[in-house]
């Protein structure tokens, strides 16, 4: 799975772009986050499907980088996400980004781009 950074102006429209983009290639977005750091604004996106989100892009005429991430299934209350972040910690492994992608009946599921997922992987078992 992997995490679509997206560069887009930081103006009106622009996530009706992206977000259009996908829609007309029949992209389902799982998740997706803003950020804006100074003129620089970016929109992380995880879809369901990889190869189709890069073309719809690319055909978009839009910038974009991608990441791998780990999903991690939680049990749903507290302090199962400090218990990983923890591990995650002692094995040396940084998080660059984090969210969640949705919740089930006692679940969550949380994607993450790292520094090594196969470490990371590792870290959690």
């Amino acid at each position: 799975m992997k995490e679509f950074r997206v560069f887009v102006a930081n103006r009106p429209g622009e996530l009706a772009r992206v977000t259009e983009a996908l829609a007309a290639h029949a992209v389902n977005i799982r998740a997706i986050a803003s950020e804006t750091r100074n003129a620089a604004s970016f929109l992380r996106v995880v879809t369901n499907d990889t190869q189709t989100t890069e073309k719809a892009l690319r055909l978009a005429g839009l910038k974009f980088e991608t990441s791998e991430i780990m999903t991690v299934d939680l049990a749903d209350r507290p302090g199962e996400l400090a218990k990983v972040a923890r591990r995650l910690a002692r094995a040396g492994i940084n998080v660059h980004s984090i969210y969640l992608l949705g919740s089930k009946t006692g679940h969550t599921e949380v994607a993450m781009v790292v520094d090594d997922v196969g470490k990371a992987t590792a870290a959690l078992k």
